[in-house]
């Protein structure tokens, strides 16, 4: 356990927060699965409890294997990665699994194992490693908008136009996503309204192909329309009970809240485990327990940005905003739709909200982001062991240097008592008291030479 810890890299708050959300996510996922148990009859809350603990240990694997690869290897894995995920999201468009009859094919079955998979969650992943990527590529370069509209918006608009038939709300988050990255990435703001009119033209023309021919292709038209009309609407219909619902439980928590596992609403809120798991928090833990979430979505916010800001690379900088940023706002999506300030989306509370893909793919984007850290970590405890290095080399040079100059003071001192000796041992006094130099007076040459 300690050995895996200290293999930990990366931002260690961005750690600490997804590892609180995760263990605050089991008391509620574990209460409000009684919805499941003794309303719908299915399976037990211990059963649930389980899975639940196994969807998260899968994610802080693929968190910690996904952190250990260097981060610019993505870059070719989004090229390859775009290709595969339109062919997946054409797949489910068209063999996705069909709930209670409603055509919301947004999930295929992995063979063999039997698990429900949201392709357009992978799909929102590769896509914005895709744009971060291309936008780090032509940062200083020259381009025209023909060039950007080949590379960069056609795979964009080809993903969103096989999200939107079954998930508007999906295709809405990753649109507005990619239009804050490129306006990050210093995309030319003509050239982005002319990609937001597009969209908004392209919207248009299909709600009214899918109202002419609502046989042509298989969608999700009139639910989404319903539940924004419903919005401003008071007319009673399932999305309002989910709503009413909702409210009673955020109500009824106050501010300490009824206690963990006595909510009341989770027994008559459908999605009380995913989408709506935030009002049972609220019904449980009051306001103290909401204002807690609310903050821990915040601080890993303000990490987001703290990072993003530190990463040396534009590709870092990008793929930390782009990934980062859409987990905050999906958050409070959810807790949004919770207290009425937005429409029924089915966007899940993310580290929180039980469900295999929405916690497997928050880890990898999570993943990503402590790679980009890590990187950044490394770069730094490299430059600290340069400095330390230097400074032993420098302590080193200056002991041989001080060792150094202590010898030739030692040897200057030899020579000198050398020559002291030597010329006390050439001066001789002769038998009148004169001093005599190797056995001669040095007055006799003088005198001799006058």
């Amino acid at each position: 356990m300690f050995d895996i810890i200290g293999k930990i890299r990366g931002d260690k708050t961005i750690w600490a927060i997804v590892f609180l959300l995760s263990l605050i996510s089991f008391l509620p996922v574990y209460s409000a699965s009684t919805n499941l148990v003794y309303v719908i009859g299915k399976g037990t809350t211990i059963g649930y409890l389980f899975k639940h603990f196994i969807h998260v240990m899968l994610g802080f694997g693929i968190i910690f294997f996904i952190h250990k690869t260097p981060y610019h290897y993505f870059k070719a894995l989004s090229i390859f990665g775009i290709p595969l995920v339109i062919l997946l999201l054409v797949y489910t468009l068209f063999k996705g699994t069909v709930i209670d009859g409603a055509n919301a094919s947004r999930w295929i079955q992995i063979p063999f194992i039997g698990i429900g998979f949201q392709t357009s969650t992978l799909a929102f992943i590769v896509l914005m490693i895709y744009v971060a990527r291309y936008l780090a590529k032509v940062s200083d370069k020259e381009y025209s908008f023909k060039d950007s509209l080949l590379e960069l918006w056609a795979p964009v608009f080809a993903v969103l136009a096989l999200v939107l038939p079954a998930n508007f709300s999906t295709t809405a988050l990753i649109f507005s996503m990619v239009c804050m990255l490129v306006f990050i990435g210093q995309y030319p703001m003509r050239y982005l309204g002319i990609i937001m009119g597009a969209g908004i033209v392209s919207l248009t023309m299909f709600i009214l192909v899918a109202k002419a021919f609502p046989d042509a292709m298989p969608n999700r038209v009139d639910t989404w329309m319903s539940r924004i009309d419903s919005f401003f609407d008071d007319k009673p219909n399932e999305d309002e009970y989910q709503i009413e619902k909702a409210k009673i439980a955020i109500a009824s928590g106050g501010i300490k809240g009824l206690g963990p596992g006595k909510s009341v609403q989770k027994n008559f809120l459908p999605q009380s485990s995913s989408d709506f798991i935030f009002a049972i928090i609220v019904e449980e833990y009051g306001l103290v327990g909401a204002v807690g979430i609310i903050f821990l979505y915040l601080l890993l916010f303000i990490r987001f940005i703290i990072d993003a800001q530190k990463a040396t690379t534009l590709f870092g900088k990008l793929l930390i905003i782009g990934l980062g940023f859409p987990i905050i706002f999906q958050a409070f999506i959810n807790m949004g739709v919770a207290v009425e300030l937005l429409p029924v989306t089915g966007q899940p509370l993310p580290l929180i909200s039980s469900g295999g893909t929405s916690i497997w793919m928050t880890c990898i984007a999570i993943g990503i982001i402590l790679s980009v850290t890590k990187k950044e970590e490394e770069v730094a405890l490299d430059l600290e062991e340069k400095r330390k290095r230097d400074e032993a080399l420098q302590q080193i040079i200056d002991a041989q240097v001080a060792l150094n100059e202590d010898k030739e003071a030692d040897e200057n001192q030899q020579k000198i008592n050398d020559i002291k000796s030597s010329i006390r041992e050439s001066l001789i006094e002769d038998e009148n008291g004169d001093v005599l130099v190797n056995g001669q007076n040095p007055m006799n040459a003088v005198l001799n030479k006058r």
